[in-house]
C-alpha cells in the first residue's frame, strides 16, 4: 500500500492532554498496562521522577480512564491500548480533582494566596463540570468556605452525601521545595509550614481526613522527596513506589519502545540512517536511567522528552540535530546551579559532585525521604541529585549502592554548571576565544593552544579549597572543560573503571561530518612537594596508557576517518609541567 503523508502520526513532543494525542492522530507509547499494576497498590499513590519524563502526561491519562465524564469515549481514548483491551472495574467510576502545585504563584512567604487561588479555580471547575452528580447549590455554598483548606473539605463531605468517589490527582506537590533549596533563610519559615500548624501541612491534613470521606485515591507526583518526608505527620498515609522495581518502566521509554517508534516512522518516509545507527547515536546521550536497584542490569529507560525532540527534528531534517540537548532541558537543569551550591556550601571532606565528576561514581544510600532541615546530611544528596535525575543507580560498590552520570545530556548540563560555580568570583571564560579553540582542535589539529587554554583557566580559577583536592580538583576541570566543546563527547575511563585514565574526545561525525582529528588525554598528576624526577615517571607512564588504549575498541570504532592524537599532560599542582604528543 502506498504511503500517504497525511496518515502518518504526528509526534506529541510537549503535549500532556491525553485525549488530544488520542484523538488527533498523534503517537503513543502505551503505558496503560501499569493501570492494574497501579490497583493493586496501596490506594494513596506517591511517585517521583526527573522533570520532563512523562508525570504529567500520565497524571492526565489516568484521569481520563477514572473520570466518569470521559464514559463514552472509552473506546476512542483506550480501545486498541492495553487498557482497552483488559480494563478493570474502576474504569470511569470517579469525579476527579487534578491540582497542579507548579501553576501556584508566590513563595514560602506568600504562596497561601496561590493555593487558594489555585484551588479556588479547580474546584469550582469540578462543581461545573459534575453538576449532574452533585448536590443543588454546592459551588456557592462552597465558596462562602474561607481558603482552600475550609472549602476543600466542604467539596468531598458534600461529595460523600450523595456516595460519589473521588480520585484526586495532584502534579509537582513539591514546588514549594525548590524555594528552600535555593534560599536558605526559607527553611525556617518552610519548617513552619510543614510542621506544627502551618497551612500546607493543614491542606494535606484536609486530604488525609478526606480519605476517611470521599476521596477514595490520591496520586500524586513531584521531582523530589523532600516535602513528601516534612508532609508525613500530616499525611502518613501515602506510600512511596519511586523505587519499585514493577514502576521502573512506568514513565520514559524503553529501548524496545524507542526502536519501535523509530521503526514506525522510518516505514512512513525516508530514513538516512538504520535504526540500529540511530540507536546507538540517542543512547549515550538520552538513555541509562534505572529507578530499581533490583532492575539494574536489566532495563535502562531513556529520557521520553529528549527522544521525542531527537525524532521530531530527524523526519523535520534528514539528520541528527547539531544541538544534542534541547534549550528547554537546559532550563530545567537550573536546579544544578543551586545544588552545586549546596554542594560547596556543606563543605563535605570531599565534594559529592566534584568526587563525581573525578572518580564517575559515587556510593551511598537512596532515601525514599527525608526533611528539608537534613539536606546536608551526604546520603540525602545523593537522594536529591538522584531524584532530580542527575545520578542513576549503577550496582552495587563495597556493599553500598553505586551511582553513575547517566548521560551525556546531564554529563553536559553538570560540568557547564560546575564551571559556573569559578564565575562568581566575577571571573569568565571568554566563549569566544573558547569556541575558536574548539574548532581549531577539530579541523586544523591545534591541540597545544587548546590544552594552554584549560591550563591557564584552572590556576586563574582555583581556590584554596580546589587546591587542597588536587588530582579530583584538575581532573574534573579538565573534564568539564572539554565537555564545553561541541564538537566531541569526552569520555572518561573513570565512569567504567577505578582510578584516574584516560579522556577519550570522541568525534561527534554524526552531526560534524568534516571533522579532522580526534584526541586521547592521558591526564596525570604531581603533588607540588613531589620530585622532578616523579613529573619525568608520570610522563612515561602516560605514554605506554595512551598506546594501550589507542589499541581498544572503544577508540578504534569511534574515530572514523578522523587522525587520532595521543597527548600526555602532567599536571605539579595546579600548573602544567608536560603536554605533548606521544
Amino acid at each position: 500500500m502506498e504511503y500517504v503523508l497525511s496518515d502518518r502520526k504526528l509526534l506529541p513532543y510537549g503535549m500532556m492532554n491525553f485525549e488530544d494525542i488520542r484523538l488527533d492522530n498523534y503517537y503513543y507509547v502505551d503505558k496503560t498496562s501499569f493501570i492494574p499494576l497501579i490497583e493493586q497498590s496501596d490506594r494513596f499513590f506517591f511517585f517521583i521522577r526527573p522533570r520532563r519524563f512523562g508525570k504529567s502526561l500520565t497524571l492526565n491519562m489516568l484521569q481520563h480512564y477514572y473520570d466518569i465524564r470521559t464514559k463514552d469515549k472509552f473506546d476512542a481514548l483506550f480501545g486498541d491500548l492495553y487498557i482497552g483491551k483488559h480494563p478493570t472495574k474502576d474504569r470511569n467510576s470517579y469525579l476527579v480533582i487534578k491540582l497542579n502545585f507548579s501553576g501556584i504563584s508566590g513563595d514560602l512567604h506568600s504562596y497561601r494566596k496561590g493555593l487558594d487561588e489555585h484551588c479556588r479555580i479547580v474546584f469550582d471547575y469540578f462543581c461545573d463540570v459534575y453538576a449532574d452528580y452533585l448536590p443543588e447549590g454546592i459551588k456557592e455554598r462552597m465558596n462562602e468556605k474561607d481558603g482552600a483548606v475550609s472549602q476543600f473539605e466542604y467539596l468531598f463531605t458534600e461529595c460523600a452525601r450523595v456516595n460519589q468517589k473521588i480520585y484526586l490527582f495532584i502534579d509537582e506537590y513539591d514546588h514549594f521545595t525548590n524555594t528552600i533549596l535555593s534560599d536558605v533563610d526559607s527553611l525556617n519559615r518552610y519548617t513552619d509550614e510543614t510542621h506544627k500548624e502551618g497551612y500546607l501541612r493543614a491542606f494535606f491534613n484536609k486530604i488525609k481526613s478526606g480519605t476517611d470521606s470521599s476521596i477514595k485515591r490520591c496520586f500524586i507526583t513531584g521531582v523530589s522527596p523532600v516535602t513528601m518526608d516534612d508532609l508525613t505527620s500530616g499525611f502518613n498515609i501515602g506510600t512511596n513506589y519511586s523505587l519499585s522495581s514493577e514502576f521502573n518502566e512506568m514513565m520514559g521509554f524503553t529501548e524496545s519502545e524507542v526502536r519501535e517508534m523509530l521503526t514506525y516512522y522510518s516505514n512512513t518516509g525516508h530514513f538516512n540512517h538504520t535504526i540500529d545507527e540511530l540507536i546507538e547515536i540517542m543512547k549515550p546521550w538520552y538513555d541509562n536511567y534505572c529507578f530499581a536497584q533490583e532492575c539494574y542490569g536489566q532495563t535502562t529507560m531513556y529520557n521520553s522528552n529528549m527522544v521525542l525532540y531527537f525524532v521530531k527534528n530527524y523526519i523535520r531534517y534528514g539528520e541528527v540535530p547539531r544541538d544534542m540537548v534541547e534549550d528547554n532541558i537546559r532550563i530545567d537543569y537550573e536546579k544544578l546551579r543551586m545544588l552545586i551550591r549546596k554542594d560547596k556550601e556543606f563543605a563535605h571532606d570531599a565534594s559529592i559532585i566534584q568526587t563525581l565528576i573525578s572518580q564517575g561514581y559515587i556510593t551511598g544510600e537512596v532515601k525514599k525521604g527525608f526533611p528539608a532541615a537534613s539536606i546536608i546530611d551526604p546520603d540525602n544528596f545523593i537522594s536529591l541529585l538522584y531524584y532530580f535525575g542527575m545520578l542513576t543507580i549503577n550496582g552495587t560498590h563495597e556493599g553500598k549502592c553505586k551511582l553513575t552520570i547517566p548521560n551525556q545530556v546531564v554529563r553536559e548540563q553538570l560540568y557547564t554548571y560546575l564551571l559556573n560555580t569559578y564565575n562568581e568570583a566575577n571571573l569568565s571564560f571568554s566563549n569566544y576565544e573558547k569556541n575558536e579553540l574548539s574548532s581549531s582542535l577539530a579541523y586544523r589539529g591545534t591541540w597545544k593552544a587548546y590544552f594552554d587554554y584549560i591550563a591557564d583557566c584552572l590556576k586563574s580559577y582555583a581556590s584554596q579549597r580546589d587546591k587542597q583536592k588536587g588530582e579530583f580538583f584538575v581532573h574534573g576541570f579538565t573534564l568539564a572543560m572539554t565537555a564545553q566543546n561541541r564538537f566531541y563527547r569526552p569520555i572518561s575511563e573513570a565512569d567504567t573503571q577505578e582510578g584516574y585514565a584516560d579522556i577519550f574526545l570522541s568525534p561527534l561525525l554524526d552531526i560534524y561530518p568534516d571533522m579532522k582529528h580526534s584526541y586521547i588525554i592521558e591526564l596525570k598528576y604531581a603533588k607540588y612537594k613531589d620530585s622532578e624526577n616523579r613529573v619525568e615517571e608520570l610522563r612515561l607512564e602516560g605514554i605506554a596508557q595512551t598506546n594501550r588504549y589507542a589499541n581498544t575498541d572503544t577508540v578504534k570504532n569511534a574515530i572514523g576517518t578522523t587522525l587520532l592524537h595521543k597527548i600526555v599532560v602532567v599536571y605539579k599542582g595546579m600548573e602544567m609541567r608536560v603536554c605533548e604528543e606521544v
